[in-house]
This record gives structure tokens, C-alpha cells and sequence, in this order.
């Protein structure tokens, strides 16, 4: 009786284990790396419409997932629309994807309107899971080539400023290939 029971708890444990891999919960983590083709999907508008990677072609692109409560996301969106700014959208496109409720993201969206850099949302966390996102800050830079350059995890207030050196450097290199065609 007891080999028994220790056979019908060993069959249910391996079907317990052997459905959690099928549903995907035992997946290694996607991790994407400089040199990679980005995922497709970046999330979608306050208008439900989404936005795909291959709007953006031939420029620089910065998405960044972020939250209303994380500092670093605080003071970096700030720069990032600096950039947004200076650049043109004909240089470089910020997409910030938040990843909280739909209602919180609303409230933002509205408190941040007049923003020059896309707004996004993940509340399906489809795209966060997409692009191996983690913890935020994430910030993944795409080159003009459409291949990603670097990416930051969970990255501090200190590593703005050479996260912005890096956007700078990805489009001075337009700018150098241009003067010489």
C-alpha cells in the first residue's frame, strides 16, 4: 500500500512539474543582447492602437519600460524627452511603455500629453515579457539598422547620463555616415 501511494504521488508531482513547463511559467527568460532584432510589438497607445518596432525604421530608437512610482523612470523620462526634442522625430524615437494598470496609465497619459515621445502601455505585460523585462527601469537602444545596441536592467539614477551618451553616440553615426556620402 505504501509503494503504492508513493507511486501515484511521484505520477501527480511529475504531471504537476510537466504542466507548469507547458504553461510557459519554466521558460528561460528571454534576454535580448546587442546585435539582436528586437520583438515587433512595443505596446499600445492610450487609443488602443499598437505600436510595431518597424514605424520607427532608419531611426534611432530608445524604448524604455517604466512605472509612475519608480525613481530612476521619474528623472530619466525627463531626458528622454530632451532628446525627443533636440533630436526630432526624424532622428530618434522614444517609446516609453508603462507597464501599470490601464487607469493608472490613463491618468499619466493624460498628465503627460505634452510629451514629444510616444507614450505606450503593457498591461498584458506582452511586450515587457517580449523584450526579457525583468524589474524596471528597462531601456533597450535600437539603431537606425533596426538591430538593438545595448540594453540596461535595472539600471540607477547614476547611469543616465552614459545611457544618454549612448543615445548620442547611436545618432552621431548617422550623422558621420552622412557626411561622407
Amino acid at each position: 500500500m505504501l509503494r503504492l501511494l508513493v507511486t501515484k504521488s511521484a505520477v501527480l508531482l511529475f504531471a504537476v512539474l510537466f504542466s507548469f513547463c507547458l504553461s510557459g511559467a519554466a521558460r528561460t527568460p528571454i534576454k535580448l543582447n546587442p546585435g539582436d532584432t528586437p520583438p515587433p510589438s512595443i505596446g499600445v497607445t492610450i487609443d488602443g492602437e499598437e505600436i510595431v518596432t518597424s514605424k520607427y525604421a532608419g531611426k534611432v530608437l530608445v524604448v524604455t519600460f517604466w512605472a509612475s512610482w519608480c525613481g530612476p523612470c521619474k528623472k530619466e523620462l525627463p531626458m528622454l524627452e530632451g532628446i525627443q526634442r533636440v533630436a526630432g522625430k526624424g532622428q530618434v524615437q522614444v517609446v516609453a511603455v508603462n507597464t501599470e494598470s490601464p487607469e493608472q496609465f490613463r491618468k499619466i497619459a493624460k498628465t503627460l500629453a505634452s510629451l514629444t515621445l510616444q507614450l505606450s502601455h503593457d498591461y498584458r505585460k506582452k511586450s515587457a515579457e517580449a523584450y526579457g523585462v525583468n524589474g524596471i527601469p528597462h531601456l533597450v537602444l535600437i539603431g537606425r539598422d533596426g538591430k538593438v545596441i545595448n540594453v540596461h536592467r535595472g539600471y540607477s539614477e547614476e547611469s543616465i547620463d552614459s545611457i544618454l551618451d549612448e543615445i548620442n553616440g547611436a545618432l552621431a553615426k548617422k550623422d558621420v555616415a552622412g557626411a561622407s556620402d
